[in-house]
């Protein structure tokens, strides 16, 4: 089992960057590729970035492109998700995820007012 917890959620003004963490524990492994997903009120959980297990192949939806990196410490344990430029229409409970999602946390709300 993987445990995920995500972090750094909050409130920020449109315009304004906010960093996400999300710390694997429990039977972990460097060798997992994780992402990020996300799902506003009303609306289904949808694809924000995922990353490989050694850093690599990178992947965004078209809507954060340009404005989210995702990235990974292996001796951490940790992924990170850096999202600059907020809009009011990233407003969403964002969910980190393992192994192709088979592991999820617990989300972590992110709030970006106009």
């Amino acid at each position: 089992q993987v445990q995920l917890v995500e972090s750094g959620g909050g409130l920020v003004q449109a315009g304004g960057s906010l960093r996400l963490s999300c710390v694997a524990s429990g039977h972990t492994t460097p060798r997992y590729g994780m992402g990020w997903s996300r799902q506003a009120p009303g609306k289904g959980r949808e694809f924000v970035a995922a990353i490989g297990w050694n850093g690599g192949n990178k992947r965004y939806a078209d809507s954060v492109k340009g404005r989210f990196t995702i990235s990974r410490d292996n001796a951490k344990n940790t992924v990170y998700l850096q999202m600059n430029s907020l809009k009011p229409e990233d407003t969403a409970v964002y969910y980190c995820n393992a192994d192709g999602g088979t592991y999820w946390g617990q989300g972590t709300q992110v709030t970006v007012s106009s």
